[in-house]
């Protein structure tokens, strides 16, 4: 199976081949092929890093609660990572597979679509804990960050995290159909990710934020996925220095969701496996 294998139209898949192995063997082929591109390993996982010790280091104070900036800043960037990993990272990666090719070479194959699509979340899965772990231990190590300790928190974190990958996951998919062409994708995906993390409190306090601004970023899922992970690595009396004077964390789980099923029905009504100028 080549790095950029793709589904079948047919849905068909090998006599005696579950399910669950190609999708096994999916998933290795696209950590595979992220591996292989040197520039991708490293600005995936060390660009979040690299954030954290550049706003760390030069906004290292207290913001107020007893709060430092990159303590709080690590709530944004464990968002912002998680969105990098997911959104961005297949939204640019499936378009160039799409203009190449790839995808319609895949078409012809008896892979079942599905497996092509699991193998895409293995591959976030694996990405963004590989991501975390450096850049909480970054915080720790660097800038002398408190993890949480009471288990509540880490619920809290897991269930957050998950519907923020999962959203994230299903909008790069849906977005990956707007890049005319592979060479534009990143021109396209990048700007709506860096534009949404100035307005989504990553890298400023949010409730400085113009309150035009607070409205525009609260339709979008990185605000109220940076808002949970606030929860998490922030202390409670923290809360009332949100816009609500709380978490909201039904909210958050909300409109996270909503984005997922939304763009779950996005991915389904207009996904493609060739260019458009393919006949």
């Amino acid at each position: 199976m080549s790095p950029t294998t793709a589904v079948p139209a047919t849905g068909l898949r090998p006599a005696g081949t579950s399910l669950a192995r190609i999708t096994a063997s999916r998933v290795v082929v696209e950590l595979k092929a992220f591996f292989r591109e040197k520039d991708q390993v490293i600005w995936t996982f060390s660009f979040p890093a690299i954030l954290m010790l550049i706003f760390g280091t030069v906004f290292d104070q207290d913001i107020g609660g007893g709060v430092s900036f990159p303590q709080y800043f690590l709530a944004g960037m464990v968002a912002s990572g998680l969105v990098l990993v997911s959104f961005q990272n297949l939204a640019i990666t499936i378009a160039m597979e799409r203009d190449d090719g790839s995808l319609k070479r895949l078409a012809g194959t008896p892979m079942p679509r599905s497996a092509y699509f699991l193998g895409k979340i293995g591959l976030v899965l694996v990405t963004a804990v590989a991501q975390l772990v450096l850049l909480l231990a970054v915080a720790v190590l660097v800038f002398g960050v408190d993890l949480p300790s009471g288990a509540d928190r880490w619920v809290t974190f897991a269930w957050v995290a998950l519907l923020g990958v999962t959203a994230g996951t299903l909008c790069g998919i849906a977005y990956s159909s707007v890049p005319r062409s592979g060479k534009s994708a990143s021109a396209v995906v990048t700007p709506v990710v860096l534009i949404l993390q100035f307005i989504s409190g990553v890298f400023f306090v949010y409730s400085q934020v113009p309150a035009w601004l607070q409205q525009v970023a609260a339709l979008f899922p990185l605000k109220w996925l940076a808002q949970g992970m606030r929860s998490v690595f922030l202390p409670d009396s923290f809360a009332a220095e949100e816009v609500a004077g709380s978490w909201e964390h039904g909210r958050t789980a909300v409109v996270l969701a909503v984005w997922a099923v939304a763009a779950l029905v996005v991915c389904l009504r207009t996904f493609r496996w060739q260019r458009r100028d393919d006949r």
